[in-house]
């Protein structure tokens, strides 16, 4: 990807746009309940997607380039072409963008979306846990990522859940991305395996040892590693100050 944020800002009219997972495995279904899948109706009226998670019962964490004009978060899924009785689909209330957020600079690509209405928690619908404030992931942690997106450059976007490990990478893997900034962002990927997040999956998170420390959110168009996450850890003063309202 050119940067994906430029990508997203050349193709999509909104600028909401995604990665995907390259080189993954399809999910055992509902093994990450906390999953959420985005229905993104765009500025100018087309329909996009992205990934994100759940945080709160009322409250899930994406990127900022995947805001639009209305979203719809459907949780508990896993396979999208169908509707799933384990599925909750609930509109967003209002979306919550970090306020130094800039699509040509990248950082602070960070959105929390706070639902009409909280979801019930299921075994098929639950909260992942975040970081603390002075987590900070070190390279050299095998992580995941999980989405419905692309599954190769020239591949439709998957109905069933996937999903990939990816290895925690040194700032110098990423100094092809001119603004990459070690403080607010993760550099992951795979040196020696086509593994990565990919178009359609910008959102969703980067777990590792079961707690959210990375959100999707660019990389190379053409899928080689690496792809930068935002660092979680540098914005939960924020994230707390969003949810409870302050």
């Amino acid at each position: 990807m050119q940067v994906l944020l430029f990508l997203i800002a050349l193709l999509l009219p909104s600028g909401a746009g995604a990665e995907e997972i390259i080189g993954g495995v399809e999910s055992r279904p509902h093994s990450r309940p906390y999953m959420a899948r985005l229905k993104i109706i765009t500025d100018g009226g087309s329909e996009d997607s992205c990934g994100g998670f759940l945080i709160a019962p009322q409250f899930v964490l994406t990127a900022a380039h995947c805001r639009g004009r209305e979203i719809i978060v459907t949780l508990g899924a896993h396979d999208v072409s169908k509707t799933e009785s384990t599925q909750q689909r609930i509109k967003v209330e209002k979306q919550f963008i970090h306020k130094n957020y800039n699509t040509f600079f990248k950082l602070y690509d960070i959105m929390l979306l706070k639902l009409e209405e909280k979801a019930k928690l299921t075994p098929a619908v639950d909260v992942v846990p975040l970081p603390g404030p002075s987590d900070f992931i070190d390279p050299g942690k095998m992580c995941w990522t999980a989405g419905w997106g692309k599954t190769g450059v020239r591949e439709p976007t998957s109905d069933t859940l996937r999903e990939v490990e990816l290895k925690i990478l040194d700032k110098e893997a990423c100094r092809m991305y001119k603004r990459y900034d070690y403080n607010f962002e993760v550099c992951v990927g795979s040196s020696t395996k086509l593994k990565t997040a990919y178009m359609k999956d910008s959102g969703g998170p980067l777990l590792c040892a079961g707690v959210a420390h990375g959100i999707a959110s660019y990389g190379h168009s053409y899928g080689k590693p690496p792809s930068v996450f935002t660092r979680i850890s540098a914005y939960v003063p924020w994230i707390n100050r969003v949810i409870n309202g302050k």
